[in-house]
């Protein structure tokens, strides 16, 4: 069996972190800046992370496990509830 390739195309447009979220630019912001607000060009800068309606699809393409930007803070607030809740 001939092993499992990533995408490279995708590969090059992204970057996955540590914990295995999906970090992306901004759609868009390449030109045609003159007919944008000031506040849309400013968030053209920022990079902004896979949701879960994309996950399964990039799964698939890169053949790893992931992690959409909303599991990532549905643990961090169970994070913080364990640590805020007293032992018995």
């Amino acid at each position: 069996m001939p092993k499992t390739k990533s995408h490279k195309g995708l590969l090059k447009r992204i970057k996955i972190t540590k914990t295995g979220k999906v970090r992306f630019g901004r759609p868009g912001s390449r030109h045609l800046k003159s007919n944008k607000t000031g506040e849309e060009v400013q968030g053209f800068r920022k990079k902004r992370y896979m949701r879960s309606g994309d996950k399964k699809r990039l799964e698939m393409l890169l053949h790893r496990p992931l992690r959409s930007q909303e599991e990532a803070m549905a643990d961090k607030l169970a994070k913080a509830r364990s640590k805020s809740a007293p032992s018995a």
